[in-house]
């Protein structure tokens, strides 16, 4: 397994996956350690001299005029991330929370926080134990940050809580003990410095970012297999046709699908069958190729935020200040940025989902399918077959439209109005994976059904090898429908084989690309 070094500046999107979704073990980088000790060094001098800086010597949010004294400022801390700690809801899935540590760490590595140096190797020791704060998933406006999903987990590294320790939820002083792990005491600005911030967002968008691209070059798979079923025609995928529209996504889109369907006997040219197919096969790099420069946007974006620092307030040197440091108060951990992008995600993976439906409707319907058997099955009447399987992907789409409807649009003021504009950045990430997750599922279900299509007119051996190698992946895990039986079993291997990405790496291996 991979290490994923914790510097500041130079983690991905793929090492947040690494460290959140597989398990990487995370280790700081000693580049950090410096910038980090000399940010402390600020933050001890301003307590130290009592002089009064936000979040530091004062109270926080509309309590900032309220001045702490030196002995009282570690109950300060204790204090902060208990009262944020109001999160409600389900747990957030343990590979968001594992990301939300990883990006926690790395922010505070930038040294720019003034958290001490022993207390992100505590957050990176307890990562790398594999504890887990049970971190309710609602409760953020994603405003200062993501406070109380921070402020979870920030409980939980103080000995407080419960979390998920060796497939059992516990208390967080009982996993740290089991793991020879010590709960962290706090120190001057360190409350604050864990929970301001934007990683409950980011570690939900950076899964999301990254298992949209996946979903989106399996959508053109699942084209490609659904085109070759209905005999579709390939001069729709011209280069020149896509290099005027000069839109970058669509001409890689139709490149990919030219790729995809190289060699394939089972399309056809412009007046073979028919002049030209229904939109839905037409322009899929068109519409597959605006998802995908939404996506592309939704990667900068998402990825210039994983070695951002986004606590208030900040530290800069300045020798000439009495504390050696200027302490800036600002807003860095507004989450409009991430908040935008995540809309855009969400919409992005709902239309790659609503044209799929479509195409799945041409295979199952006898007056578009060109003379495919009824809801594909042989003994229609006595057999439904897909018929439902549409309704499903009719249904999944549906709501995709309803969580499709921006979050970054509203904002409620909170804190006496002192932060009177929020992002709902974190509500938007949550529902863009949602939307992801029953896109994905549309996917699965159109693969199912292009490749019963394929079955039904004996042509797999017509399919080109990309697209060959990916149909018998889907047919080693689910066989052809060929009477009326339990489908969600089918469904469920489909989505599996579509989620961890065996069946779009059957067809790029034939093209001999990497997965990402």
């Amino acid at each position: 397994m991979d290490i994923v070094l914790i510097d500041g500046l130079e983690a991905t999107i793929k090492d947040v996956v690494l460290v959140a979704r597989y398990g990487a073990e995370a280790r700081l980088d000693e580049t950090a350690a410096e910038r980090i000790l000399a940010a402390r060094e600020v933050v001890d001098r301003c307590v130290e001299n009592s002089l009064v800086r936000y979040g530091i010597t004062t109270g926080f949010g509309k309590f900032c005029d309220v001045v702490i004294n030196e002995d009282s400022n570690a109950l300060l801390q204790k204090n902060l991330i208990m009262s944020h700690a109001v999160g409600v809801g389900q747990p957030l899935p343990l590979e968001v929370v594992r990301g939300m540590m990883f990006l926690r760490a790395n922010a505070l590595a930038v040294g720019h926080s003034g958290a001490r140096l022993e207390t992100i190797q505590a957050l990176i020791d307890m990562l790398n134990a594999d504890i887990v704060p049970v971190i309710p998933e609602k409760g953020s406006l994603g405003a200062s940050g993501d406070l109380a999903p921070l402020s979870h987990m920030a409980i939980a590294l103080c000995g407080m809580g419960d979390v998920f320790f060796r497939g059992c939820r516990l208390p967080a002083a009982e996993a740290l003990d089991s793991a020879g792990l010590q709960p962290v005491e706090l120190a001057a600005k360190e409350g604050l410095s864990l929970i301001n911030g934007t990683q409950c967002m980011t570690a939900i968008g950076c899964l999301a970012a990254f298992d949209a691209w996946k979903l989106a070059r399996t959508a053109d798979l699942a084209a490609c297999l659904t085109i070759q079923a209905l005999h579709g025609i390939t001069d729709a995928f011209d280069a020149r046709l896509h290099e005027v529209r000069r839109q970058p996504g669509q001409i890689d889109c139709a490149a990919n699908l030219r790729a995809l369907l190289d060699g394939s006997l089972s399309t056809t040219r412009q007046g073979e069958e028919r002049v030209q197919d229904a939109y839905a096969l037409r322009c899929v790099p068109q519409i597959h190729g605006a998802s995908r420069d939404a996506i592309d946007y939704v990667y900068g974006a998402v990825s210039r935020e994983v070695n951002a620092v986004t606590d208030n307030p900040l530290i800069f040197d300045n020798p000439d200040d009495p504390s050696g440091g200027d302490i800036i108060s600002g807003g860095n951990f507004h989450g409009q940025p991430v908040a935008l992008a995540m809309d855009f995600l969400g919409i992005a993976a709902a239309e790659l989902a609503s044209v799929s439906e479509r195409r799945i409707e041409r295979l199952v319907n006898p007056a578009l399918s060109n003379g495919l058997p009824a809801f594909l099955v042989r003994d229609g009447g006595l057999n439904s077959g897909f018929m439902i399987v549409q309704y499903t992907a009719a249904a999944l789409v549906s709501e995709n439209k309803v969580l499709a409807h921006p979050a970054s649009v509203d904002s409620i003021p909170s804190s006496a109005n002192q932060e009177d504009h929020v992002s709902m950045g974190t509500i938007a990430a949550r529902k863009a994976r949602e939307i992801i997750d029953n896109a994905r599922s549309v996917v699965a279900l159109e693969l199912l059904a292009a490749c019963q299509a394929i079955d039904l007119l004996g042509e797999a051996d017509s399919l080109s090898p990309a697209t060959l190698a990916a149909y018998r992946v889907l047919r080693s895990a689910v066989t052809m429908v060929d009477k009326d039986r339990l489908m969600y079993q089918d469904i469920e291997a489909a989505r599996s084989l579509v989620a961890d990405g065996a069946i779009l790496r059957a067809a790029e291996d034939v093209l001999n690309r990497d997965e990402q």
